[in-house]
């Protein structure tokens, strides 16, 4: 195999893999705090898609400034679905939430179906194809502005977790309800504060990937799988675990890409998945907490 294949390979899977990250790292927040398994998390990365190429067809607004946009209307929409749909079901068995998260995602799609057809649409930016030489390897722009914005945003994340009030509330009622709310933390309002977050995270995710992603309505349904192996490799419920999966991940299938065809590439992604539930269902970093 050529090495020069092989770098190439590695750097689109890291570029790629900061994006899984963030993804992930708004899945296993809500999982984290409310304990509950999100499969319409895709479907908000989709209509970040969506609110992305529209603001960019309709006021020519660049994919990366529409975050300012994208964050705060997933942030509000996630914080609306949880209040209304999720938050009755919180202390109802697992197979009602995971009904209820499957229905919206379906829901969700239908919706995009109806609404804006099936075709797939592109956002066709000046820098599109834009690529510079590092060493024997080229670098995509687009891919590598997603994985800055990706980076940033989720250590900024991660900084408001550890360093801010409500992040050490939100880090409180993911330890325990009952203690955090014997100290006053109001955790009705840390949850949906912290599913809206989590919806943001995977939103912004959908923003930075339109220049170099086909927007569809069942393109959530490849990031949500992708991120539950993530999550999963990480450790569930595991903030630093998400974040360093989907680098993993991002890596195995643009490997996985490289030597077998394409329409497998996912195979390397959940043959990761069922080794980790095989030889170490804790995840890489043993369930550590947010």
């Amino acid at each position: 195999m050529d090495t020069f294949v092989l770098l190439q390979a590695l750097v689109s899977g890291v570029l790629i893999g900061g994006v899984f990250a963030l993804a992930a790292a708004g899945l296993t927040l809500i999982f984290g705090v409310l304990r509950i398994i999100n499969f319409a998390h895709g479907e908000f990365l989709m209509l970040g898609m969506y609110m992305t190429y529209w603001l960019f067809v309709f006021f020519g607004i660049d994919p990366f400034l529409s975050l300012l946009v994208t964050v705060p209307a997933t942030f509000a929409l996630g914080a609306v679905i949880q209040r209304g749909l999720i938050a009755p079901v919180l202390k109802a068995p697992e197979e009602i939430q995971i009904l209820l998260t499957l229905g919206l995602s379906l829901f969700l799609q239908n919706f995009a179906l109806t609404v804006w057809s099936p075709d797939p649409r592109v956002v066709n930016v000046s820098y599109g194809t834009a690529t510079f030489q590092l060493g024997s390897t080229y670098v995509s722009w687009p891919r590598l502005a997603a994985f800055a914005s990706a980076v940033v945003l989720a250590l900024g994340l991660y900084a408001f977790l550890k360093t801010t009030e409500l992040g050490r509330a939100i880090r409180a009622a993911a330890d325990s309800r009952d203690g955090a709310q014997l100290v006053g933390i109001d955790v009705r309002r840390i949850y949906w504060i912290a599913f809206g977050i989590g919806a943001a995270c995977v939103g912004a995710a959908g923003s930075i990937i339109t220049p170099f992603f086909f927007t569809f309505p069942t393109v959530g349904l490849i990031f949500t799988l992708t991120s539950f192996v993530v999550v999963v490799l990480g450790s569930l419920g595991n903030f630093v675990g998400a974040l360093v999966g989907g680098l993993i991940i991002g890596v195995a299938e643009s490997l996985g890409e490289v030597f077998m065809p394409g329409s497998m590439k996912q195979v390397v992604t959940f043959g990761i998945f069922i080794l980790v539930l095989l030889f170490r269902p804790t995840g890489l970093f043993g369930g550590r907490r947010l």
